[in-house]
């Protein structure tokens, strides 16, 4: 089960629809490109199934991420006073070196990440760690390049 906000539910909804939306003008483009003849050599045609394939396992992809998902009230995380949950945005502070970071707990990476933090994925190593904890709690996260350890400083 994924938990994703309802922004991020609509996002993934949005992009459903529009591969959706596009599949009439790929089926034109692949009977167009079929009119021109010879199949073999025909590159536009080529691209335009392979387009097609990708697209359609990007549906499915979809189609079965939203079946498996569930909704969380962002009102109800945040009533739950001074414990991480989605939606949550930390400052943590990286044992060791004391390098300070602000992480956003989501469901969904943006296409475009931010500038002001860092997203971090309730399903990556990070957002696993982080996940109902409180300030002043240390976190352990199993990163690539080994473990981290990092103390919640506050919840903004």
């Amino acid at each position: 089960m994924e938990l994703v906000t309802k922004a991020e539910k609509d996002m993934l909804e949005a992009k459903l629809a529009a591969l959706i939306a596009n599949r009439p003008a790929l089926s034109q483009r692949i009977a167009e490109a079929r009119a021109l003849g010879d199949l073999k050599e025909n590159g536009d045609y080529h691209a335009a199934r392979e387009q097609q394939g990708m697209e359609e396992a990007d549906i499915r992809r979809l189609q079965e991420r939203l079946s498996n998902m569930s909704v969380i009230d962002e009102k109800m995380a945040k009533a739950v006073e001074g414990v991480v949950f989605l939606g949550s945005t930390v400052r943590l502070r990286e044992e060791g070196n004391g390098d300070e970071d602000l992480y956003k707990l989501v469901g969904e990476a943006s296409p475009v990440p931010p500038d002001d933090y860092v997203e971090v994925t309730a399903t990556s190593p990070m957002g696993e760690a982080l996940l109902k904890t409180k300030v002043g709690d240390v976190i352990r996260v199993n990163a690539p390049r080994g473990v981290k350890m990092f103390k919640i400083i506050e919840i903004v």
